[in-house]
């Protein structure tokens, strides 16, 4: 026989055994599928239905899904309609609720580390940095620790920047917001109390009726176009950028530690996978919108206010200060805070710089 005779008889042969093996792997695949249990979640978020950063939350558990073949299927409900923000931590611990994406800082007052995995005012200026910290620098960890003496587990953040003021007076120094009454939460609460602010913690589904009532004068709430799409623009007349008090923010997924615990190792790795991709591409989507959401609140008639970097940098100290209190005593918050300040002198944010090295 042959070469060429034998190659005519062992081709097919050969691409009948391609296609058997392919079909054995696939029916293989359809059988480990069908081995894994259907499981049925809740989540809580922080937005209201309808909002962008809401719509980004919808396409995180329609990757969940997607990345266990249908098995595992989470159910969205926006701000208040399981719980409100401020509350979903306790439903979640309880196992009311299975799940959340919150914001850490809401619960500094349970855990002090909360204050340094939400967000460091006067602290890392770009979301990179800060992902960075919780991927390379054992932030994740660090914050897995601290939702664990709670009974909860921390999947991952979404990490994005910036989160403006919105103020009913001009800003353009420090010593404008004395006397003020602004609403902040997490470590930018104390900060601003620092600087003389009168500091009230509200929920963010209440700043938009607290700026319109004169509640608060200026407020933190969410990222610009979230805050075009909340209406901010109708009920505060100055916008300041960039927001010194949450320069980068970082949101979580967090569920209920017996819960996790029951899913296959394959849905968790799932969680993990679609929290990271949701991170990067809601972060995308607001560094490519937020030029457009400052000028349609300019068009609103709103004015927006670039504060001068030596600004910021003056009243660092103040902020540093406010650091080291919100830590205290508590052995992992010293231990979070450290880590961060660390990796911020090697990015040389903190004494390297010329801003830094005059104050």
């Amino acid at each position: 026989m042959t070469t060429q005779q034998a190659e005519k008889i062992t081709t097919p042969l050969r691409w009948a055994l391609c296609g058997l093996v392919a079909v054995v792997l696939m029916g293989s695949n359809s059988a480990a599928a069908a081995g894994k249990p259907t499981v049925n979640w809740r989540m809580q978020v922080l937005w209201e239905a309808g909002s962008t950063p809401y719509e980004y939350e919808k396409k995180f558990v329609q990757r969940v899904a997607q990345l266990t073949d249908g098995k595992f299927s989470i159910r969205v409900f926006g701000e208040g309609e399981l719980v409100s923000a401020t509350r979903a931590f306790d439903a979640v611990r309880k196992g009311t609720v299975e799940m959340m994406k919150t914001f850490d800082g809401y619960e500094t007052g349970i855990t002090p580390a909360f204050a340094f995995t939400s967000s460091v005012p006067f602290g890392f200026p770009h979301p990179d940095q800060y992902e960075a910290w919780f991927y390379e620098r054992g932030g994740l960890e660090f914050a897995r620790q601290a939702y664990a003496s709670n009974g909860l587990f921390y999947i991952a953040p979404t990490i994005y920047g910036q989160e403006p003021l919105h103020a009913n007076f001009p800003l353009h120094s420090l010593d404008d917001v004395k006397g003020k009454k602004g609403r902040f939460v997490g470590l930018a609460s104390l900060v601003m109390y620092k600087f003389g602010v009168d500091v009230t913690p509200l929920p963010i589904g209440k700043v938009y009726p607290a700026l319109a009532n004169g509640v608060v004068d200026f407020a933190d709430r969410g990222d610009l176009i979230a805050n075009l799409e909340a209406g901010l623009g109708d009920v505060a007349k100055y916008v300041i950028v960039p927001g010194f008090h949450q320069p980068t923010t970082a949101t979580s997924y967090v569920a209920n530690q017996r819960a996790y615990n029951r899913l296959p190792s394959s849905y968790k790795a799932a969680l993990e996978v679609a929290a990271r991709e949701i991170s990067a591409a809601l972060r995308q989507r607001i560094l490519a919108e937020d030029a457009a959401a400052l000028r349609k609140f300019q068009e609103q008639g709103v004015e927006v206010i670039h504060l001068d970097p030596t600004v910021v940098a003056r009243a660092r100290p103040t902020a540093m200060a406010a650091w080291q209190e919100a830590a205290a005593d508590d052995k992992l918050a010293n231990q979070v805070l450290q880590s961060q300040i660390e990796f911020m002198k090697e990015l040389g944010l903190l004494g390297q710089s010329r801003s830094d090295s005059q104050e």
